[in-house]
């Protein structure tokens, strides 16, 4: 007798509402084949993805700079006089460089002036030059740099490329680097602020003022002309006290000059924009202009009155201390309204005039 599986009804009836066995394996089958189609769909989709790449070791900037100078050291052999720090070792062999190869320069003395943004070192200068020596202006890298707001400088001047040349709009790649700030973009800011010191230098120059002379321009260092002797640099006027070593005549010589200069410049359409008694040298018994980095255009330049008349009234500060009575504010408003008026035609031939004077006079 069958016992019964179910206080409802008996097994016979159950067993009514029962699948068969075939239509339970069928199931089971078909259930198995879909699991093993998303298994194959995971295992394809863990093989697409892609390994995460290993973190990079993080250097630090003593361990890049070290590296630097390291293999400087080694591709060069270029042991300097000057023995500079472990960090100034490697960007000041780096900037240098190229100096060395084209044999402009076969070693650095000393360092004679430090700076936030730049050091400028004393090199003897290659036999073929033909002087004993020369400046290496070396700005600092830019993890070094104190960055200020260059903004007011920079307007109106066209941005330079490493070699010299004009980056428009056409340079797309570059103007959008420079927009978005990124690394590309900041060395070619960078570069342009190099460039457009070493132009101003070489302009000035031929045209005949007091400014060292420019001989090659790298990545980060601008080689000129060293003002001074085997015993050091040429001090800054700041730290001469004219009146005790000149008579007044003399003092009033070196402003005439000194106003000369200035004025030049301004009908050249170039503006200092950080002139002081800091930035003029003193040399047996004249002056040189030194340090042109945030140099600005006069027509182009909205707050160029103002840099301008901030420039002529420091200088005429100076002088003022050294006995001479001078009323700088006005001058300055008097060689703005002069020069500045002048239409662009007028200033660009004002501009060839000059360099084609210094040719002739050459």
């Amino acid at each position: 007798m069958v016992k019964q599986l179910c206080s409802c009804k008996p097994f016979a009836a159950c067993h009514e509402l029962l699948l068969p066995m075939s239509t339970i394996f069928d199931d089971f089958d078909r259930y198995e084949h879909v699991e093993h189609e998303t298994r194959q769909k995971f295992i394809t989709r863990q093989q697409r993805r892609k390994p995460k790449p290993k973190k990079a070791t993080q250097w630090t900037k003593d361990d890049t700079l070290a590296e630097i100078a390291d293999r400087l050291k080694l591709e060069n052999a270029f042991d300097f006089t000057y023995v500079p720090s472990e960090h100034e070792a490697g960007w000041v062999l780096e900037a240098l460089q190229s100096f060395l190869r084209e044999e402009l320069i076969t070693d650095v003395i000393t360092m004679v002036k430090g700076g936030k943004e730049a050091n400028v070192y004393q090199c003897r200068a290659h036999e073929s030059v033909g002087r004993d020596f020369l400046a290496a202006k070396v700005y600092r890298p830019k993890m070094f740099r104190q960055l200020r707001n260059d903004a007011m400088y920079k307007e109106g001047r066209a941005i330079l490329g490493d070699e010299g040349e004009t980056v428009t709009a056409r340079n797309k790649r570059e103007m959008r680097a420079i927009k978005h700030k990124s690394s590309f973009g900041d060395f070619l800011a960078h570069q342009s602020w190099l460039q457009h010191e070493y132009q101003t230098l070489t302009l000035l120059y031929d045209a005949g003022l007091p400014v060292p002379k420019p001989y090659a321009i790298a990545n980060n260092a601008i080689l000129m002309g060293f003002v001074g002797d085997q015993h050091g640099a040429a001090p800054p006027l700041h730290n001469v006290n004219l009146k005790k070593l000149l008579h007044k005549s003399k003092i009033a010589e070196l402003f005439d000059t000194t106003l000369w200069t200035i004025e030049t410049m301004l009908r050249l359409n170039r503006i200092h924009g950080d002139l002081s008694a800091f930035n003029i040298l003193f040399w047996e018994d004249d002056i040189t202009f030194i340090d042109f980095p945030q140099v600005t255009t006069a027509s182009k330049n909205r707050n160029g009155q103002m840099i301008f008349q901030r420039d002529v009234e420091r200088v005429c500060d100076y002088f003022a201390r050294q006995g001479l009575r001078i009323n700088g504010q006005r001058l300055a408003r008097q060689l703005w309204d002069e020069y500045v008026s002048l239409s662009e035609k007028d200033r660009l031939a004002d501009e060839s005039r000059f360099v084609q004077e210094s040719t002739d006079e050459d």
